[in-house]
């Protein structure tokens, strides 16, 4: 029997996520990651994601609200299993602080959270510039320990990972009988971009809103460029190929929320792939 040959464009935790549903749903496709960096060189690997989000324009509430619950699910899962130290997914606890009290005062996702609830007079007390204020409890995800933990969850499923870098979806119709583009922005060098003046603010920001940092010392920096756009874009396409049409399944865009949103439309691009293997089988290729 032929194996459907899914190639992922992109090895950040929207790709690698991607790749690892389609590689356990469907055991019928040879599933291959292609990205020119892996872990831990990857822009997601600099992240150490919390889970909230802010709302996109144009996306239905509730199709932003499955995204954030499958993928807070899907972690919570983990940050109770034996896998929660390797994997680098635990419960935290804090607050979300405004300095105008917003429109909306329960985000989306409040109830996919634990312990909402709005910061009393007293804790607010200690943000003493800020007007309005949200706690909870919610999933920390340490991209340096997800992303490979996600490799090898990859790699038990039979996926594979390739070093390539991709200029053009449509040569890989040549190879592969579906595309998956999570490629977001890409990785590349930041040449001669120390940040100093902008690392120096944000430090200074955070000392205002708790002085026991006044004698902390930085141990690093790191610099991340978040692929966003208006919306995320999770929708099929396709591309031509010496007269054929090969589908593409698209799943990026997701800026500063990919962590946030990961398992959520990696879950949507599966069922964006099975149909296309519904809808017709795949062509041969020459």
């Amino acid at each position: 029997m032929h194996r459907v040959k899914v190639a992922v464009v992109g090895a950040g935790v929207v790709g690698l996520s991607t790749a690892v549903v389609i590689a356990e749903a469907l055991p019928h496709c040879s599933v291959t990651v292609l990205a020119d960096r892996f872990t831990p060189n990857t822009t997601s690997d600099g992240a150490a994601g919390i889970l909230f989000a802010s709302q996109f324009p144009d996306v239905p509430v509730e199709q932003q609200r499955r995204w954030f619950k499958r993928t807070f699910d899907h972690l919570l899962l983990i940050a109770s299993s034996p896998e929660a130290g390797v994997a680098g997914v635990f419960l935290s606890s804090g607050w979300q602080i405004f300095r105008e009290v917003p429109p909306e005062k329960k985000p989306y996702w409040s109830d996919c959270v634990l312990s909402f609830g709005t910061m009393t007079d007293a804790e607010l007390k200690r943000f003493p510039q800020y007007k309005f204020g949200q706690a909870f409890t919610t999933i920390k995800c340490e991209c340096p320990s997800y992303l490979p933990w996600l490799q090898k969850r990859l790699e038990k499923a039979g996926g594979i990972m390739i070093h390539e870098k991709v200029t053009d979806l449509a040569e890989l119709g040549l190879r592969y009988d579906v595309i998956v583009n999570c490629s977001g922005l890409g990785s590349r060098e930041l040449l001669g971009d120390e940040d100093a003046a902008d690392s120096q603010a944000i430090f200074e920001r955070c000392r205002r809103l708790e002085p026991s940092l006044g004698s902390a010392r930085p141990l690093g920096e790191w610099v991340g460029l978040r692929p966003g756009r208006r919306n995320p874009r999770v929708e099929r396409g396709h591309v031509r190929v010496h007269g054929r049409r090969v589908p593409v399944v698209h799943n990026y865009g997701h800026g500063g929320w990919g962590i946030t949103l990961s398992w959520g439309t990696a879950l949507d691009a599966l069922d964006l792939v099975r149909q296309c293997l519904n809808e017709r089988p795949p062509e041969a290729r020459l």
